[in-house]
């Protein structure tokens, strides 16, 4: 009976953290209200608080959460394609991606400003873990000399997240699919 119970706890839990992810990343930090994010993963608000402590809480998990999709998505990646894994990555974080409904979007990209606007330990989780996604990146990248590796890695997810940021806040899809283009194109010249 236990384990019935602690399998149906972390099913709840994953659940609310796929309503925070969508919340946070949709709406922003200051946007997202405890009760819409409860309401939207179909639980009471004192459930929320029961997994997460607070929202600091459930924004620190989504974070974690998000970012280390990203570092799944490049090992995936880099064992699926080898040396053209980036070429795969930047094609798929531009394009498909990138117009996807914000609630979908890459937590590097949405929550990014975000966690600038947050307390130390968010920034703490957050530097923790893109440094797990520079490390992941670099290792893919040819070259022996990490910390050279290491520089284009930061320059690379730097160009992805500002592209894909200044592409979906642009009007205009051909100048979207344009901004989109030139980061993809900077990026294999590095």
């Amino acid at each position: 009976m236990g384990n019935k119970a602690g399998i149906k706890k972390e099913a709840t839990h994953q659940r609310i953290l796929e309503a925070v992810h969508s919340g946070f990343r949709k709406q922003g930090y200051n946007g997202a209200g405890v009760d819409g994010l409860a309401k939207e993963a179909n639980v009471t608000s004192g459930a929320f608080y029961a997994h997460f402590g607070s929202k600091a809480g459930a924004f620190r998990e989504a974070i974690h959460e998000g970012l280390a999709q990203v570092k799944t998505a490049v090992d995936t990646l880099q064992e699926k394609h080898g040396d053209n894994w980036l070429d795969e990555f930047s094609h798929f974080y531009l394009g498909e991606k990138r117009c996807n409904d914000l609630s979908n979007s890459c937590a590097m990209q949405s929550l990014t400003p975000e966690v600038a606007r947050s307390d130390d330990e968010t920034r703490s989780v957050f530097q923790a873990d893109m440094l797990e996604i520079v490390e992941t990146f670099a290792k893919g990248l040819s070259g022996k000399d990490d910390k050279k590796n290491s520089e284009k890695t930061w320059a690379i997810i730097s160009m992805l997240v500002g592209g894909v940021t200044l592409a979906r806040a642009i009007k205009d899809p051909e100048l979207a699919d344009s901004i989109a283009n030139s980061v993809q194109s900077a990026i294999k010249k590095i």
